[in-house]
């Protein structure tokens, strides 16, 4: 089977290596190969539980992130990643930390209070009484790692082209565009998604390694390249490229939960997503024949993607696509 993958982010190469690895003739397309997407502007977080305590999207769809979550451990593997099991700290007053704890509650969880809730490199000489709470089971990838991914992929015969797909160069088309509708005639379900455009910022080196620290409207998160401070979440902004106002607004806010920030330097990046109404991703069979759609990741496009890539394979061969394909039907907006 020749099969043509538009868009070269995490879901576009989740696709490819698992359509590669049974035995399809795959070729990724994306006209900005060489430049950074979406899922390179990101932390990697493969984290169920924090996001669905802190993000009230995704409150819904617990049993979802944990099911792709479990395969990171196998798709990491096979293609050489490492995985950060250090897990993360939910960090506030008692206020949010009560509230965040009985949010947990609710869902059967119980977090135990961290020993340190900001440590001596990021709090400065402006630390609060604040408190924290541990969720060991949050993982990160590197997205950095994405480089990583083309390279598996180009390894199992998968071919990168920065050209645009030629109508007849394939048997199946796989839409993972993000907040592209270029595609929108060959898929009218991207109809429904809508674009957000998140910021995130880079600093040097600072003496920290350990757990994310997710606060009050801002998170750390140490990698092998620095230390990554986010997120934004401008929904309904589908504009490319840094917007340096918005990036400051990021760093006070960040300064705030860090003061240990205030006067270092960081570089920003920013990149758009695609979200559904419901916060799930569209992947499925489009109504149009031929067309696959793995798209709308918004905040969780890292932890999704190996069940996505392998849903799809599954659809392409004619085989079941799992327990959650009629939550990420892409026509469940349009039916």
């Amino acid at each position: 089977m020749r099969v043509a993958v538009a868009g070269a982010g995490v879901f576009g190469l989740a696709s490819a290596l698992s359509l590669a690895r049974a035995g399809a003739v795959v070729t990724v397309h994306d006209p900005g190969l060489d430049q950074s997407n979406a899922s390179a502007v990101a932390a990697g977080m493969l984290a169920p539980v924090s996001e669905v305590l802190t993000d009230p999207t995704a409150a819904l769809h617990l049993d979802v992130l944990l099911a792709a979550q479990d395969l990171w451990p196998g798709f990491a593997a096979a293609q050489g990643l490492e995985l950060d099991r250090s897990g993360a700290v939910l960090i506030g007053d008692d206020a949010r930390l009560s509230s965040l704890s009985a949010a947990a509650s609710d869902l059967g969880l119980s977090l135990p209070a961290a020993a340190a809730a900001v440590p001596p490199a990021l709090a400065g000489h402006g630390a609060r009484g604040w408190g924290g709470l541990r969720v060991a089971g949050d993982w990160r990838a590197d997205a950095a790692d994405l480089r990583r991914l083309m390279q598996a992929a180009q390894g199992l015969g998968v071919t990168l082209v920065s050209e645009p797909l030629r109508p007849g160069a394939y048997e199946l088309l796989v839409v993972a565009t993000g907040a592209s509708r270029d595609f929108l005639d060959a898929a009218p379900e991207l109809a429904a998604l809508t674009p957000i455009r998140g910021h995130i910022l880079r600093y040097g080196r600072l003496d920290y390694q350990g757990p994310v620290l997710r606060g009050p409207g801002a998170y750390a998160a140490p990698s092998r390249h620095g230390l990554l401070v986010g997120a934004t979440m401008e929904v309904g902004e589908g504009r490319e490229g840094v917007d340096l106002e918005v990036a400051a607004g990021l760093a006070v806010q960040a300064e705030a939960v860090f003061p240990g920030l205030i006067g270092q330097a960081w570089t920003a990046a920013a990149g758009v997503r695609a979200a559904t109404p419901d916060g799930l991703p569209l992947v499925g069979a489009s109504s149009n024949p031929g067309v696959i759609l793995a798209c709308g990741a918004r905040r969780n496009g890292w932890l999704l993607a190996p069940l996505v890539g392998a849903m799809v394979a599954a659809l392409a061969l004619g085989e079941a696509p799992g327990p959650w394909a009629a939550r990420l039907d892409p026509r469940r907006f349009t039916a």
